[in-house]
């Protein structure tokens, strides 16, 4: 953990960077991307729910607001001497959520591993009334910050958003 307290922003990109670190530390010769999302709403950050309480208390906060997603991403390639960071923001809108609509949710097992508690992915979709920004953001990996990235570090990512979905 870091040693003094972070913005939402710095946590995340502290995050990323541990992840890439930790990683290259052990895999020298490769290329490695770290990445981290949290969830702001009024300057604090919602990371992924420790309990199912946790997860309500969230998506009681988020309700019927509008928060931000955000997402760091740290790219190491040792091997080039090259380490390439950057964050994606996309604004979330969520429905106004009854207590039986949180409930249901949570039970759902969804909100485990999601900061904020829900998956945009998923059944959590349903939760949504708008997003501003980059969908991909929400999901936890902004494909162009992540291309724009690794090209940096000279690293050949096909141009064109088919190329990254194709097998």
């Amino acid at each position: 953990m870091p040693t003094a307290p972070l913005t939402p922003l710095r946590l995340a990109q502290w995050a990323a960077w541990s992840k890439a670190r930790a990683v290259a530390g052990r895999r020298p010769g490769s290329v490695v991307l770290g990445a981290d999302t949290v969830v702001v709403l009024d300057g604090a950050a919602f990371g992924k729910p420790a309990s199912a309480e946790d997860a309500r208390r969230m998506l009681e906060a988020l309700s019927g607001r509008t928060h931000l997603v955000v997402t760091a991403v740290h790219v190491v390639a040792a091997s080039r001497r090259c380490q390439a960071h950057g964050y994606s923001r996309t604004g979330v809108t969520m429905r106004r959520l009854s207590a039986g609509t949180i409930e249901r949710y949570v039970r759902s097992g969804e909100v485990k591993d999601k900061a904020g508690s829900y998956a945009i992915q998923g059944e959590g979709a349903r939760l949504v009334r708008a997003i501003r920004g980059p969908f991909d953001n929400v999901v936890g990996l902004p494909l162009h910050l992540v291309a724009r990235l690794l090209r940096q570090c000279g690293v050949a990512v096909p141009r064109g958003r088919s190329a990254w979905f194709s097998e």
